[in-house]
């Protein structure tokens, strides 16, 4: 309705209104009935319109404040839209440091039992798809040096082979250029392990008339330069015949690559007590 209608409307309820209080009025031919057949006829004409400009304004109002509160409700909604956001990030932020500081725990008491003076270092890349297994490392401000050893409290990660500033490039040790002298506890024997897959090695120079069993531990030997003695790398899967001299042993990393978040970088290590299960190997 154009502002001229309505107000031409409201004209005509008000002069109706108007005709009905006249009507009203006393005056002597009520006493012949035509007051009364008046009000009637003006009542009958004018109480629909009347209620019915009631329900239109009430109409109005009604729109006007649903509009007023599908804003109030939008507002709210983005409100609450937006602190459950944030409290979606807060609760990964609190998971992840969780994790981090569970990690850090498993780390001291690795190295407290061990002996070993550990410091940790944040995984920033790790390269899963090509032949080169490598890892890029936040080492912190200290930084870190060439052929640092890697490790984590399940085990041997790898070595860092560059380093600049704070960063470090680490090979794995299921890189296939990898090698690290091994030794197997039940057999008591040395050998050399090579990475061959992204969750796989393989133990060389094991003798054939060496009895390998599987499951048998596999720990750093300390005679390649890089990694002290006793570390933990993984545990023999399988023991195949490779040569007419040798055994082909595979072995599983302790490690989970795939997991890494938090590692540590050997600073030194104490001199390590022999390992269970035997002391110096068998003809060597």
């Amino acid at each position: 309705m154009t502002p001229l209608r309505a107000r031409l409307f409201a004209a005509a309820v008000l002069v109706g209104q108007l005709f009905v209080l006249a009507a009203q009025s006393p005056d002597r031919s009520a006493e012949t009935g035509d007051r009364s057949l008046l009000v009637g006829v003006a009542l009958r004409a004018v109480a629909p319109l009347a209620s019915a400009v009631a329900a239109a304004r009430d109409s109005v109002a009604s729109v006007g404040e649903a509009f007023r509160t599908r804003g109030r409700l939008g507002e709210e909604n983005e409100r609450l839209r937006t602190e459950l956001r944030e409290l979606r990030r807060d609760r990964l932020r609190l998971g992840a440091l969780e994790l981090e500081s569970g990690e850090l725990a498993r780390g001291l008491d690795y190295a407290q039992a061990r002996g070993l003076e550990l410091r940790a270092a944040r995984v920033a890349y790790l390269d899963r798809r090509s032949w080169l297994r490598t890892l890029i490392l936040d080492a912190g401000a200290a930084g870190a040096r060439r052929d640092q050893v890697v490790l984590t409290e399940l085990g041997v990660v790898g070595r860092v082979i560059a380093a600049s500033g704070r960063w470090a490039k680490v090979q794995l040790v299921t890189d296939r250029a990898a090698a690290v002298g091994a030794h197997l506890v039940g057999a008591r024997r040395q050998g050399v392990a090579r990475g061959t897959g992204p969750r796989e090695l393989e133990l060389d120079l094991v003798p054939r008339q060496v009895p390998v069993a599987v499951g048998d531990e596999v720990l750093t030997a300390g005679i390649d330069g890089v990694y002290p003695r006793g570390l933990p790398v993984g545990i023999v899967t399988a023991v195949e015949a490779g040569s007419e001299m040798f055994h082909r042993i595979r072995v599983r990393p302790h490690v989970d690559f795939g997991e890494l978040g938090v590692v540590y970088l050997l600073e030194s290590a104490a001199v390590p007590r022999p390992p269970a299960g035997g002391g110096a190997d068998d003809g060597d």
